[in-house]
């Protein structure tokens, strides 16, 4: 279930300037699929959709401490191996009102792995959100996978 919370707390997120963000491309133990969070609905995706794991790069801190400090934040988790693949450029709608991001996109694996079912991770306002696995082959997924400029950066993890 996704946590109505989130949905509301989306709203009042500033969104006049650019964010930077850390996320991470987070591969099952079989390469098959990747963690991701599952979403509430908004205006452009009405039955929700996927985000990569990590959140906002803080003042004074780097890309790369960003991304190792939203997953232990949010998921209890450290990361293994991390790696860091490139930065893509969001430039989004939510529920029409526009977003501009910066995303530094690292791959590594979670130590502890998510379950396969009723996976949640934890936001910085309380808010729960479940953590779904998306497989790298998505041709049939159904949910949107933003940033969606990621796409590319997926083939190097699956190599």
């Amino acid at each position: 279930m996704i946590a109505q919370s989130e949905y509301h707390d989306r709203m009042s997120i500033d969104r006049s300037y650019i964010r930077v963000k850390a996320m991470l491309i987070a591969p099952n133990g079989e390469g098959t699929a990747h963690a991701v969070s599952l979403n509430a609905p908004t205006a452009e995706n009405p039955g929700g959709f996927h985000r990569l794991i990590g959140g906002s790069v803080e003042f004074g801190e780097t890309h790369r401490a960003a991304v190792e400090r939203e997953v232990s934040e949010e998921l209890s988790a450290t990361i293994r191996d991390l790696r860091y693949l490139g930065v893509v450029e969001n430039i989004f709608q939510i529920d029409g009102e526009a977003g501009h991001e910066i995303v530094f996109v690292y791959t590594g694996r979670l130590d502890p792995e998510p379950a396969a079912m009723d996976a949640t991770l934890t936001e910085s306002d309380g808010s729960v959100v479940p953590v779904v696995w998306r497989p790298f082959d998505d041709s049939g997924e159904r949910l949107p996978l933003y940033p969606a400029e990621v796409m590319g950066l997926l083939a190097a993890v699956v190599e």
